[in-house]
């Protein structure tokens, strides 16, 4: 099996997809198997200033600090978690030791198998300003739709003030909830959890559109490639 590599941003995102491609092997590999794993966590503080600038250069050189690091420890192919580190796609890839998996892809695709149309798209307001989703599921010929201005603020502020500190409301829970029954009004047929957190506060079963979670679907999609 290939060596898989984790280039972690907020901790409780990177936890759950190393927890989900652990759960993904007990079925695609078998029970207490899975492809080897090395996770860097280069702290979060270190990424906002570049977020925040809109520097995908500088959100690409910290990629690529733990891509280099997650190379020499043999990692085959490396994922990143973290939505919204995919906006600095181009310059990551311009000098990557290895390749990578691209999580809007990943979601795109598994969108396309389940026969949605239009999906709504919950996450930072880096990643729901970003044409990275909208693109990427408009090549299965799958329409993009982001929350209304005060609906996205919402989200965005219950992301980086409660999800990425490990804080998971009720409150924020129904909040979240009423935000998808929303895009549901606008034509919807699915949600996409675009930010790793959001999957450790919403719940499918009470979610009102069918939801497709990034997090896990990169987790599985990494244990796949890891066994090719």
């Amino acid at each position: 099996m290939k060596h898989i590599g984790v280039v972690a941003c907020s901790a409780e995102g990177a936890a759950l997809c190393y927890a989900a491609i652990c759960r993904e092997a007990l079925t695609l590999v078998g029970k207490n198997d899975h492809p080897r794993v090395t996770l860097d966590s280069i702290p979060m503080a270190r990424w906002m200033p570049a977020f925040d600038a809109g520097d995908d250069a500088g959100v690409a050189r910290i990629m690529l600090d733990s891509a280099r690091l997650l190379a020499a420890a043999g990692a085959d192919f490396a994922i990143c978690p973290d939505n919204s580190a995919h906006l600095a796609w181009e310059p990551l890839q311009a000098a990557t030791p290895i390749p990578w998996l691209h999580i809007a892809r990943v979601l795109a695709e598994e969108a396309s198998r389940r026969g949605y149309r239009r999906v709504g798209i919950l996450g930072t307001r880096f990643t729901m300003g970003s044409r990275m989703y909208p693109e990427h599921l408009a090549a299965f010929g799958i329409d993009a739709l982001t929350p209304e201005p005060a609906d996205a603020e919402t989200v965005d502020r219950i992301i980086f003030s409660e999800l990425v500190d490990g804080i998971f409301s009720d409150a924020s829970r129904e909040t979240y909830n009423r935000v998808i029954a929303r895009l549901a009004d606008r034509g919807c047929d699915a949600a996409a959890l675009a930010c790793t957190e959001i999957p450790l506060l919403v719940r499918p079963k009470e979610s009102p559109l069918p939801t497709l979670d990034s997090t896990r679907l990169l987790a599985r999609a990494a244990v796949l490639e890891a066994l090719r």
